[in-house]
């Protein structure tokens, strides 16, 4: 049943998908998104991949490295805050605008169970909510995480990201004085002790995300096989392919819980064979007069098809 679908990976500041920009999956060009509340460029990985853009690489060397060979997926991000954050308000996770009780397939309980205990025990939610929602505190919930240096704002008074900060093999630690942040709220090195560490509420409100400091973050796992729509856990697997009826997407938000202020969003979209098609015919005029113009976008070159092109 899967080989009828392709995946389409989109970003943006909102919600609002006329926001988003599609994202080039297995790429080294990242997703640049800036709005009010961030700046921030954001790199999604997926083994196999199978998707939009027609081309896109089916892997990327990401999974060649340790600690990466078993996983399926990553969002790796660098953010800059435009406002200071307290710690124990930044989630990330997955939300829904509306309700998904009813399309849950069997098991599900038995596997929220299962990625509370051996994925991340300290996500909370409701998915029985008319706007169900699954949220862990970023602070326990990413991988890894990399706090670097502040930054100033640029000649056109707009934040940036500093050159030479990428989203290629981000690890845990800090640069400069985002490892001395570190150091002074003793904070562990190791990526599992962080998150051991901040599933504690004093330690994550003792934490400030600063406003124009650069932190970088990197979220994955082996769990979750995007081609199959399938969570695949430690002796325990479910598929909700057969369960969508409507739920053709899975959305990722990071964003203040007590503001409810979003700073991106990351939509993982099924797609039907026919409709990709479609709609990559439709991407292909408007690439066409951005050459013209001048303004193509770095990185479409990588994205060429292949005579292999999602058989």
């Amino acid at each position: 049943m899967a080989d009828k679908y392709l995946l389409r990976v989109t970003a943006g500041p909102t919600y609002d998908p006329s926001t988003h920009q599609l994202v080039h999956v297995n790429s080294p060009t990242s997703a640049h998104i800036t709005s009010r509340q961030c700046t921030a460029r954001i790199a999604v990985r997926i083994q196999n991949y199978r998707g939009l853009p027609h081309g896109s690489p089916k892997t990327s060397p990401y999974f060649s490295s340790s600690p990466h060979l078993h996983d399926q997926y990553s969002i790796a991000f660098t953010l800059l805050p435009h406002t200071s954050i307290p710690g124990s308000s930044l989630v990330f996770g997955n939300d829904f605008d509306n309700p998904i009780r009813d399309r849950l397939p069997p098991g599900f309980g038995t596997a929220l169970k299962i990625v509370k205990w051996a994925v991340d025990p300290g996500l909370d939610g409701d998915v029985h909510a008319d706007e169900p929602y699954l949220y862990g505190n970023a602070l326990s919930s990413i991988n890894l995480l990399r706090v670097g240096e502040k930054t100033a704002k640029g000649e056109g008074k707009e934040w940036e990201i500093p050159v030479g900060v990428h989203e290629d093999e981000i690890k845990e630690g800090g640069e400069g004085d985002g490892q001395t942040i570190r150091k002074d709220l003793e904070v562990p090195e190791g990526a599992d002790a962080r998150k051991k560490w901040f599933l504690r509420e004093d330690k994550k409100e003792k934490w400030m995300w600063e406003e124009g400091r650069v932190y970088q973050a990197d979220f994955f796992n082996p769990y979750l096989d995007f081609n199959e729509f399938a969570l695949k856990l430690p002796g325990f697997s479910l598929s909700i392919l057969g369960y969508l009826d409507g739920m053709d997407s899975l959305r990722y938000v990071l964003k203040n819980k007590e503001t409810g202020d979003v700073l991106f969003v990351v939509v993982f979209t099924l797609l039907h064979k026919e409709d990709a098609d479609k709609e990559a015919a439709s991407i292909a005029p408007q690439k066409a007069t951005e050459k013209t113009k001048g303004t193509e976008t770095k990185g479409e070159s990588d994205f060429e098809p292949t005579a292999d092109d999602l058989d």
